[in-house]
This record gives structure tokens, C-alpha cells and sequence, in this order.
């Protein structure tokens, strides 16, 4: 929308009075807006969902996407009161023919499926819901593409949630997927993601090491002061170039190792490099790497 006077963007809702206002000539170019929100005020979330009358929102990580009827356990009518022994064998009887038709195709069952794998995956590695919303949408077109038949829905789901990782900058390595999952070789999640890749055109951006930096700190229990430390150090090393063509978390591993010399941080290579999830090899090389570079005093 645009203001007819001056050709503005610059729009704000009035909603005590209904109105849409341009905030660069003042003119009023909608009155009488009808409000679509609820007639309610909830302040917290539990009032939020207390006082609201509908169910959960559409999602994709669920395989019927919130859309389908729920019959309750309850044996309770709308009153409270306890059901009749013959109503309750009724709704017993109802209970199992909806849950055997909400999946009633092997679409249905591939999806539920998979996003109960997604769902176990996403809790174990603490994965925000929307990178999960994410993976959910990659396995789907996955799916519609006919790459999931004939190959295992739980590397598949995996290598989904891989991708949603790396696409939205969730550091979390392909190592640490796999050992979330049921699948035995990580080079069957590698290959699938490299298949999801090629097939459905989905661009990766490069991986910021310096997101690493506050993962490796956390589980290593590194102060915040170090951390900048190694943010600057892994900062200068961009500028130099020795960055580049280096995984990140080996590179921010040893950035934040050599913050920890400069700090005089009591942290050894091998205890980094654990919480990394990289050799100590790699930490000692790109350690080396930094230090000849930027010509650092350890």
C-alpha cells in the first residue's frame, strides 16, 4: 500500500480509531478499518492460551499440519460429568476408527513417520522450532520429488535436518546429527544431504565460524571475556585470508584455544577439541596456522 498523496510506504494502523495514517504527509487514507484480532487481552502466554478458542496453528512438522480431529481420552461430557458405560464403549469404538483413518495412505505414513523422527531429533539437539519447521519443509518436497522411496526415512530426515541447520546457520555438525539418529554410517546422512541439495536447488550460505565460538565456549565453560578475545582473533584471520577453505569449527576451535594462551585460561587442546567435535590434530594445526600468521606472542 501506498499513500495517494505523496506516494509514501510509510503506513501505520491506528487501532483506538481505525484508521491507516501516513507518517510523511499526515493523511488519513483509511478510516473504519475493521480489527481482525481477538476481543480479548491476555498478557501472558498462559492467558493467551486459556482464553483463546481455537486450536494450534497450522504447522508443517506435523504430518496432517494440525489439521485433523482429535477424539479425547476424556470420558467426560461438556458438563464434567462421567459418560454412560454404553457411551464410553461408543466413543472407545470411535477413538480407533479415526486413528486408523487419519493415515490412510503411505504418504501419511512416511510423513508421521518422519515427523516423529524430526521431532525426537529436534529435542535431542535443542533445535529451534523453526529450523525444525524448516527441515519439515525440505523432507516434504523431498517427498513430492520421489526421493524418499526405496531409501531410509530416518537418514532422510536427518539429512532434512541438516540442511535446515546449515541454511539458516544453526551450528550444529554433521557429526553431531548422526549420533542423534538410528543410522549406523555417516556417509549415508552425507550422501542423502548432498542428494536433497542437487535435487530440490537449495543454496547454502558459508558458515560463520564465529558462530561457533559461543557453542565450544559454553560447553567448555570459557568466560565471555575470552570469548571476544577469540572473536578478534578469528576477525583478523578473516582479513588475512588464512580462514579461508577451513571448516569453521575447527578454525573457531582454535581461535578460541588460542584466546584461552593469551587469557591465561587453564584449557589444553585435547579438552577443546572434545567439546568441538574435531581432532586435536585440527586444533594444533590451525593453531600453528593463526600463530605464524598474525604473528601472535604465545
Amino acid at each position: 500500500m501506498k499513500c495517494p498523496e505523496c506516494g509514501s510506504d510509510n503506513l501505520i494502523e491506528d487501532y483506538d480509531r481505525g484508521e491507516i495514517i501516513c507518517q510523511s504527509c499526515a493523511l488519513v487514507t483509511n478510516e473504519n478499518v475493521m480489527d481482525n484480532g481477538p476481543e480479548w487481552r491476555a498478557f501472558t502466554k498462559e492467558e493467551r492460551e486459556s482464553r483463546g478458542r481455537v486450536g494450534v496453528p497450522t504447522s508443517y512438522s506435523m504430518y496432517d499440519k494440525g489439521l485433523s480431529t482429535v477424539i479425547d481420552r476424556i470420558n467426560r461430557d461438556a458438563y464434567g460429568k462421567q459418560l454412560p458405560i454404553s457411551t464410553r464403549l461408543e466413543m472407545l469404538r470411535l477413538r480407533k476408527w479415526q486413528i486408523r483413518t487419519r493415515a490412510h495412505s503411505w504418504i501419511d505414513r512416511n510423513l508421521a513417520q518422519a515427523m516423529t523422527e524430526l521431532d525426537r531429533l529436534a529435542d535431542n539437539l535443542h533445535i529451534p522450532a523453526q529450523v525444525k519447521e524448516r527441515a519439515a519443509v525440505i523432507y516434504r518436497k523431498a517427498l513430492d520429488n520421489g526421493l524418499v522411496r526405496g531409501r531410509s526415512i530416518a537418514a532422510i530426515a536427518a539429512a532434512a535436518l541438516y540442511a535446515a541447520c546449515r541454511a539458516t546457520e544453526t551450528p550444529r555438525t554433521l557429526k553431531e546429527v548422526t549420533a542423534a539418529t538410528n543410522v549406523r554410517k555417516k556417509k549415508d546422512v552425507a550422501r542423502f544431504y548432498r542428494l536433497l541439495l542437487k535435487e530440490l536447488d537449495i543454496k547454502m550460505p558459508v558458515e560463520d565460524p564465529a558462530r561457533c565460538i559461543s557453542k565450544i565456549a559454553s560447553k567448555a565453560k570459557i568466560l565471555v571475556k575470552t570469548q571476544r578475545t577469540a572473536l578478534k582473533i578469528l576477525g583478523e584471520a578473516k582479513q588475512s585470508g588464512v580462514a579461508s577453505g577451513k571448516k569453521p569449527m575447527g578454525l573457531a576451535a582454535a581461535s578460541l584455544y588460542v584466546a584461552c594462551v593469551l587469557d591465561d585460561v587453564k584449557k589444553t587442546q585435547k579438552e577443546i577439541a572434545e567439546v568441538a567435535n574435531v581432532t586435536e590434530v585440527t586444533v594444533r594445526n590451525r593453531y600453528k596456522g593463526l600463530k605464524e600468521t598474525l604473528k601472535l606472542n604465545v
